[in-house]
């Protein structure tokens, strides 16, 4: 007979984002990396805990173009001298079954540069996994999104503050009875 154990049904998943020095995945460079372990059920993709986290800031040998500073706000003193934790990082990566990212195809192939493990995870884009659309809102953006479900946000554009967004938009629960977080997971 299985144990009643409520932990038997959790899955994890970890959200991701990156601030970058710009947009090509070949040439720019993360500055900022921020990721969100976090348990859920998988019965009814409810989000049950945040298990751990981790936010660090990363030196690009190079100069932060002005353009992308003025995005988020990350100055080259900002990020001089600073490396990622690439133990703490790789641990949290190691214990998600899924990888997510409101705008997945960015973070993904600046990731797979820094950890190029992160292949062999199953991800997904909580902007283009969700039919926002059908659902009519006119944006899939992250920041309107939030906005659009009453989801206040401190800081747009620093990842910390985005994973948590992300999270916070995938716990909502729709008129439907199901969290965005099912539908993406497709639960």
């Amino acid at each position: 007979m299985p144990e009643n154990n409520e932990t038997t049904n959790l899955g994890y998943a970890a959200i991701v984002d990156v601030e970058t020095t710009g947009f090509s995945h070949e040439y720019d460079e993360v500055v900022e990396l921020a990721l969100v372990l976090f348990s859920f059920d998988q019965a009814s993709g409810t989000v049950v805990e945040i298990v751990d986290q981790y936010v660090g800031l990363r030196d690009p040998g190079r100069a932060i173009p002005p353009e992308a500073t003025g995005v988020h706000g990350l100055r080259q003193e900002d990020v001089r001298g600073h490396r990622l934790d690439e133990d703490k990082v790789r641990d949290l990566l190691s214990r998600a079954q899924y990888l997510i990212a409101h705008n997945a195809k960015f973070d993904r192939g600046f990731l797979v540069r820094l950890f190029p493990e992160v292949c062999r995870k199953q991800w997904r884009c909580s902007m283009d996994g969700i039919n926002w659309r059908q659902k009519r809102y006119p944006s899939k953006g992250l920041q309107q999104l939030l906005a659009r479900h009453g989801i206040a946000v401190d800081t747009a554009h620093r990842a910390l503050a985005d994973v948590h967004s992300t999270l916070a938009l995938l716990r909502y629960v729709q008129p439907s009875g199901r969290t965005y977080l099912a539908e993406l997971l497709q639960i």
